[in-house]
C-alpha cells in the first residue's frame, strides 16, 4: 500500500486518520504544522498527503501551494481536509493545488474513495 503524510495539528483528527490509513494498510507519516509535513515531504517523499487547511502558523493552503511548486514534490497529490465545508473552500484549495477535498469528521468510506481515485494507476483501472 501506499505512504501516506498526514498534516493535522488536532491530536483526536490525527488519531482517526492515522487509525483509517493504517487499517486500509497504508503506512501512516504525521506532522502536527505545515513546516515539519513540509520536510517531511521532500524528504520521505509519501505517494499522497493528507493535509488540514487550518493549521498553526503556516495554512494548509499555502504548505500545499509550495508543495505545488517544488518539482521534488509537485506530483504528490494533496487531499484537503477542513471542518468548514464551504464552495469557495473547495475553489481556494483547487487554485492552491489540492488534488480533492474533504470536509471532517472523517468518513471511512469518503476518505477511501479520494485516496484510491488519486492512486489508482490508470492501466491498473478496468474500463
Amino acid at each position: 500500500m501506499a505512504r501516506v503524510l498526514v498534516i493535522e495539528d488536532n491530536p483526536a483528527n490525527m488519531k482517526l486518520a492515522s487509525l483509517l490509513l493504517s487499517n486500509a494498510g497504508h503506512t501512516v507519516l504525521s506532522a502536527v504544522d505545515a513546516e515539519i509535513g513540509l520536510a517531511l515531504a521532500r524528504s520521505d517523499r509519501p505517494e499522497l498527503i493528507l493535509m488540514d487547511l487550518q493549521l498553526p502558523g503556516m495554512d494548509g493552503l499555502t504548505a500545499t501551494a509550495l508543495l505545488k511548486q517544488n518539482p521534488a514534490t509537485a506530483a504528490i497529490p494533496v487531499i484537503a481536509l477542513t471542518a468548514m465545508a464551504m464552495k469557495a473552500d473547495q475553489e481556494k484549495t483547487r487554485i492552491a493545488g489540492c488534488d480533492a477535498y474533504i470536509a471532517k469528521p472523517l468518513r471511512y468510506r469518503e476518505l477511501y474513495a479520494a485516496i484510491d481515485a488519486l492512486l489508482l494507476k490508470p492501466e491498473l483501472q478496468t474500463p
